[in-house]
């Protein structure tokens, strides 16, 4: 029995982000801008957001629930490595968000999965 075919819901993107500016990644004020300003880039709308900073240049987490889906962000400073997870659907553009996002935190290489997420 074949399954219908669908169309995807939505794009879901993870990333692993290399060789970013540990300064950046250890500064909440920052990491928050940089999401944001990634979620406005990308056309998405934010409906809430929460950000934790575990301390004197440690990392940073930060979530954007968005109404297309969500935004998340884990940092290590001391690793020069942040770990990003993008679920937008709708007209929200997902690689805008993650260009925004790599430029913003000065990363020098990247690993992306995409994956498109539908109803099946």
């Amino acid at each position: 029995m074949q399954l219908p075919i669908f169309p995807p819901a939505g794009q879901h993107v993870l990333a692993d982000l290399y060789g970013c500016d540990a300064q950046q990644l250890a500064d909440p004020v920052q990491i928050a801008d940089c999401l944001l300003a990634a979620a406005n880039a990308a056309g998405a709308t934010v409906l809430n957001s929460h950000f934790h900073h575990f301390g004197e240049q440690q990392g940073v987490t930060g979530v954007l629930l968005l109404m297309e889906s969500h935004m998340s962000i884990h940092t290590w400073p001391e690793h020069g490595y942040a770990a990003i997870d993008l679920f937008m659907c709708g007209q929200a553009q997902v690689e805008v968000a993650l260009a925004s996002i790599r430029a913003s935190i000065s990363s020098s290489e990247q690993k992306v999965q995409l994956i498109a997420r539908g109803f099946n």
